[in-house]
């Protein structure tokens, strides 16, 4: 490939605007399939991109294609148990994440089908099942299995209305005046 035929691939990924989800996702390969002492160093590159961008994909998440990550990975956690389908589209701040609580009925990871995008903030927690070509909104929790070709949408806004006037001032914490310390 040569020093040319690198850098000609950096910039057509940065044109693409999606050079680090790409460049995360190779490193991820790498790690996974490298020989011995390389895939050490690949798992340190593939760790420093996830702490920069305060995510935490593991290596050991099932995963049948590259999922797209309209804005990085900006946030994303993914457990290391959960399986994700193909042509899946995760925004920021997502969570695909395990119920670790052995008295809980939804014990386990998600199970992700294919073609399913998942709006940002959107929390999937648990031994759920995503079908195919599924819809969650943004800022959804989802905790109950989720039938193919379905949207998944919020509950409704609530507002409660108050009589007196809300003072809503903002001060800054001040350590120094704390008398509690």
């Amino acid at each position: 490939m040569g020093l040319f035929g690198g850098l000609k691939k950096k910039i057509k990924r940065k044109l693409n605007g999606n050079m680090d989800s790409e460049y995360i996702w190779e490193l991820r390969a790498k790690a996974k399939s490298s020989p011995s002492p390389f895939r050490y160093y690949y798992r340190y590159k593939y760790t420093r991109y996830q702490i920069r961008f305060n995510a935490f994909f593991p290596i050991g998440a099932e995963v049948k294609s590259m999922p797209v990550f309209p804005h990085g990975l900006n946030g994303i956690f993914i457990s290391a148990g959960a399986r994700i389908g193909e042509g899946c589209i995760i925004f920021q701040q997502v969570t695909i994440g395990s119920n670790t609580l052995k008295d809980s009925k939804g014990n386990g990871a998600p199970s992700i089908g294919d073609n399913v995008y998942i709006g940002a903030g959107a929390k999937i927690i648990g031994n759920v099942k995503v079908g195919n070509n599924v819809r969650i909104g943004a800022n959804c929790v989802v905790v109950k299995d989720v039938p193919d070709n379905t949207t998944v949408v919020p509950a409704e806004t609530r507002y409660i209305e108050r009589t007196e006037i809300m003072d809503n001032s903002f001060f800054a914490y001040d350590k120094n005046k704390d008398s509690s310390r």
